[in-house]
């Protein structure tokens, strides 16, 4: 294109124009023409061929507003509109006067002005954090970003992108647990072609490389904090992933100094899969998951879902600490022990008939029809799965909000033959059972639910509901049918023995010792007189070897037990005669006359068990927190015992816990243990 009064731009030398696009000879790319204006081809030869771009000697720094989009983008977006800096002819210049060697001395973060290099480590200069260096600038980024935003490092826009973007696909791996090779899919790295340019896509070994560094960075991060806490619980958690590869996942639970509850996963250990792991393999592996981590005799308890007895009194031989069942596994066997053939065939029915409207689509649209007509919620039916009894509840609520609108379509010719509807057919008796059946359900999957919420404290509320369950709940009732009033007697059997509520040792469980220092539930009245008199035994039993601890251990925080007041008499008197008016007082009627702090060990058992409970929706924890130097001694055992979760982690009906349990399946054995640490610790 011809112009007159002003030199033609060398820019042309690289572009050719055709009709209102320009074409780059160098790389084919297609850029609109705005009449005139060669900015855009000024940026892109800037950005795509720095060191061969054509710059007239003439032209000065400009900033002009551009329409750029490429021959693709056209298609599926609008044209945007940027400013586009372009480059004075003299830096241009002197960029293609340097070396390769200075060109990457260029490339140096910035993150090296706030960190410097020491042997294997960094440090931060701000505030003496040290990280572990592995040649990548990435975790050193993240710190600035999140302790130090103010300061934040300002790199090449391209490069900051790309290496967020690598370290977003290693999260993604991470919170997703999906498998490494994710990154060599073919669809995967077209989308990142496609959505970050001239993105090269990182190996599957790079991102192993930075998981690793993550594993890393947490495994010092979490040793940190188990060497501040006194005490710990384990939770062993058995399962399964496809194809028939057991593991068992160690996790810990401890409550910090702030009154904080924390729970990490420790260690994951692939089991023997040729046959059933012994319980001296997995004491084996818990031995050394302990030690590893440098916690032994730090641990209370060890809470378990195994149901084949392997954490038994044999293997409490070889270890310091209890063993508890997690609750959630306990009412599940509780529950398909108490099921009898009758419950069992309806179930199969109400599932058969939940399965009909799920996949016959004509008979589905006709159920939302009669839903209209009745004015009925728009509900699909629920299917039951074998492996959660509490969806059998969910399914037994949903049949009977729908029961009317079921009977119409399963009467209906049109819909429905002869044949189906007979098969399908739900009996009125078995209606009934069903009726009387949901809310003893419904029950039971309550209980779950609040023992396997992810709440701060769990423990001290198992043997509470466990006890309202069986002399409320469970108790048959005269409007109850037999099949029920069967399922109560039989699954009430089922928690006697598991929780071993008629025990004589039962004062010796933590989860009771837990209910006795969870304020809310320290009066136990849901046991005998002589059962909470054994508890009380039991308490002063562990405050008095506490004592002996601290005896052995030397002193601790004196201060703790004594009551701060602000001293009025300040005012009053010099401070050399208030110093001996208060010293002879001492001698006079003691050191603790005036303080409502408990400083005898069997004083502060009865003070506490004294004291008014606290309602049922307080946090225990918050409770200790501002009463804990009131009862220095009980607060140390309730750091001890209340950590010890009710459920083991992830619990069985909570819905991190699902989703987890199926993500898990997608594992590699190679990486189950480093890519299950860096989700549970995220």
């Amino acid at each position: 294109m011809k112009r007159t009064g002003r030199r033609r731009s060398s820019v042309w030398d690289c572009f050719e124009q055709v009709g209102n696009f320009v074409r780059c000879m160098k790389c084919d790319a297609t850029l609109k023409y705005c009449g005139g204006a060669t900015s855009t081809m000024m940026n892109h030869m800037s950005r795509h061929h720095p060191y061969i771009a054509p710059l007239d000697e003439d032209e000065k720094p400009v900033i002009c507003t551009v329409q750029c989009s490429s021959e693709e983008e056209s298609a599926a977006n609008n044209q945007d509109i940027m400013q586009v800096n372009i480059m004075s002819p003299n830096v241009a210049a002197n960029i293609h006067e340097r070396d390769y060697g200075e060109r990457k001395r260029l490339k140096r973060s910035s993150v090296w002005d706030i960190f410097i290099k020491v042997d294997d480590e960094v440090h931060c200069t701000m505030c003496d954090t040290k990280l572990k260096y592995r040649s990548s600038t990435t975790s050193m980024m993240y710190h600035i970003k999140n302790k130090h935003p103010d300061t934040m490092p300002n790199d090449g826009v391209s490069l900051a992108t790309h290496a967020e973007v690598t370290e977003l696909i290693s999260r993604m791996i991470e919170k997703d647990m999906l498998p490494i090779s994710v990154v060599s899919g073919d669809g995967f790295r077209e989308l990142l072609a496609y959505t970050v340019h001239n993105y090269k896509m990182p190996s599957a070994g790079d991102i192993t490389r930075l998981i690793e560094g993550h594993f890393h960075e947490k495994v010092e991060e979490l040793v940190v904090q188990l060497g501040r806490v006194e005490k710990v619980a384990l939770t062993a958690e058995f399962w399964t992933a496809l194809p028939f590869q057991r593991y068992i996942t160690v996790s810990c639970s401890f409550i910090t100094e702030e009154w904080q509850g924390r729970s990490a996963v420790l260690q994951t250990h692939k089991l023997s899969s040729d046959s059933h792991p012994t319980t001296d393999s997995v004491t084996e592996k818990l031995l050394n998951t302990v030690k590893t981590w440098g916690i032994p005799g730090k641990v209370t308890a060890c809470v378990h879902n195994n149901t084949q007895d392997i954490l038994s009194a044999r293997a409490c031989s070889r270890v310091s600490w209890d063993y508890a069942t997690c609750f959630a596994t306990t009412l599940q066997q509780a529950v398909s022990d108490g099921l009898s053939e009758d419950l069992v065939r309806i179930i199969i029915a109400a599932g058969k008939l939940a399965k009909h409207f799920s996949y016959n689509i004509l008979a589905s649209e006709a159920l939302g029809q009669k839903q209209v007509q009745m004015c009925l919620p728009q509900h699909k039916l629920i299917q039951s799965s074998k492996a959660r009894w509490d969806t059998i509840c969910d399914m037994f609520e949903r049949l009977l909000e729908q029961r009317w609108a079921i009977k119409a379509v399963l009467s209906d010719r049109t819909v429905t033959n002869r044949q189906e509807a007979q098969t399908l057919e739900i009996e009125d008796d078995c209606w009934q059972i069903i009726e009387n059946f949901t809310p003893v359900l419904a029950t039971l999957k309550w209980a779950t639910t609040v023992i396997s919420a992810e709440t701060e404290v769990s423990i001290s509320n198992i043997y509470p509901i466990t006890f309202s369950l069986i002399q409320t709940h469970l108790v048959p009732r005269e409007n109850d049918v037999e099949q029920v009033s069967e399922f109560k007697l039989k699954v009430q059997t089922s928690l006697r023995s598991h929780m071993e509520v008629d025990s004589n040792d039962l004062s010796s469980k933590p989860a009771l010792i837990a209910s006795m220092l969870d304020p809310r539930h320290k009066h136990l009245s849901f046991l005998t007189p002589t059962g909470r008199l054994a508890a009380k035994v039991k308490l002063h039993e562990l405050v008095s070897k506490l004592d002996v601890i601290t005896t052995t251990v030397g002193p601790k925080d004196e201060q703790q037990e004594t009551l701060i007041t602000p001293d009025i008499s300040q005012v009053a008197m010099p401070s050399q005669m208030r110093s001996d008016t208060k010293n002879t007082m001492m001698l006079l009627l003691g050191d603790n006359y005036s303080s409502s702090y408990a400083t005898d060990s069997e004083a502060q058992v009865d003070y506490y068990l004294r004291d008014i409970a606290p309602s049922l929706d307080i946090n225990p924890l918050d409770w200790w927190r501002v009463n804990g130097p009131r009862f220095p001694k009980l607060a140390t055992l309730a750091r001890h015992y209340l950590c010890v979760p009710g459920v083991s982690l992830p619990s069985l009906l909570s819905e991190s816990g699902q989703a987890f349990a199926t993500m898990r399946t997608r594992l590699s054995p190679e990486h189950v243990d480093m890519m299950i640490f860096v989700n549970r610790n995220a």
